[in-house]
């Protein structure tokens, strides 16, 4: 069996102590996050405040464990939903092939044209703001990359002995497709899982960041960046912890996505 690598332990660590973090902030937080306190207004950050107080006096740090919650169960659920809807989308399109692919990929390429953000924003602006509208719009906005991934990977798995071997056993398609196809193309959707975890995080921030994302007061690190904006010469820290969360997720989910990958296939890591 093979070693675990540096970068699988530290993707690990980072996404673990994420996790964890959201955990703790479901039961506690320093301080209420949205609580108003006008007498430490960009208080810098003290044994009271760990990470510095905002233009209200809120405690930087529980806004961002309150940010981080909000976060990340918005790029869990938008995960699981494009995951979801592309793998049963890429494996119809990249096993049945045909009629039923022409049609699948045809709408998929029609989604493909338009750039991601362009998209989620267009959905958003019909739906309104709110986490269910971002997570609905983001999972729209990716669902075409994993189709394409998921069919990819499908048509190479249909063409191996043991797929033939179940259909000359006279199994339906549905059978094959359930019991051979789609848990050996699991591997891949893993991959691209945590890939795309990272990157939907911040198209989240970078919503909320632009003012439609989830509406304030709620705290994300998005709008927590955004409010931080007219107070980078005076109160740094205030984009700092958003901004230094953010890069740690991206760079945790990244390295965790390559150590998958490299387990799972080692000859990309030649």
């Amino acid at each position: 069996m093979r070693r675990l690598s540096l970068s699988a332990w530290l993707g690990g660590a980072l996404i673990g102590g994420l996790l964890a973090i959201v955990l703790l902030s479901l039961v506690w937080t320093p301080f209420n996050p949205l609580a108003i306190d006008l007498d430490h207004t960009f208080a810098p950050p003290s044994a009271r405040h760990w990470l510095g107080s905002d233009e209200f006096g809120r405690d930087v740090l529980s806004r961002a464990m309150a940010g981080a919650r909000i976060s990340v169960g918005i790029a869990l659920a938008t995960v699981l939903a494009a995951v979801t809807a592309g793998t049963i989308i890429g494996v119809a399109a990249g096993f049945l092939r045909g009629a039923v692919d022409r049609v699948l990929m045809t709408f998929n390429d029609a989604l493909l044209a338009f750039p991601g953000m362009l998209l989620a924003l267009a959905v958003i602006a019909v739906f309104g703001a709110g986490a269910g509208s971002i997570v609905f719009a983001l999972a729209t906005a990716y669902l075409p990359s994993v189709v394409r991934v998921v069919r990819g990977s499908v048509l190479s798995i249909r063409e191996r002995e043991y797929v033939e071997a179940s259909r000359v056993m006279g199994n339906s398609e549905a059978y094959s497709m359930l019991r051979h196809v789609a848990p050996n193309a699991s591997p891949q959707i893993a991959v691209l899982a945590t890939s795309l975890f990272g990157w939907v995080l911040l198209s989240e921030s970078a919503l909320s960041f632009l003012g439609v994302g989830v509406p304030a007061p709620a705290p994300t690190w998005g709008n927590m960046l955004a409010s931080a904006r007219p107070y980078l010469d005076t109160a740094a820290w205030l984009a700092f912890t958003p901004g230094a969360c953010i890069v740690a997720t991206l760079l945790g989910a990244n390295l965790l996505s390559d150590a998958l990958r490299d387990r799972f296939d080692p000859r990309s890591a030649a």
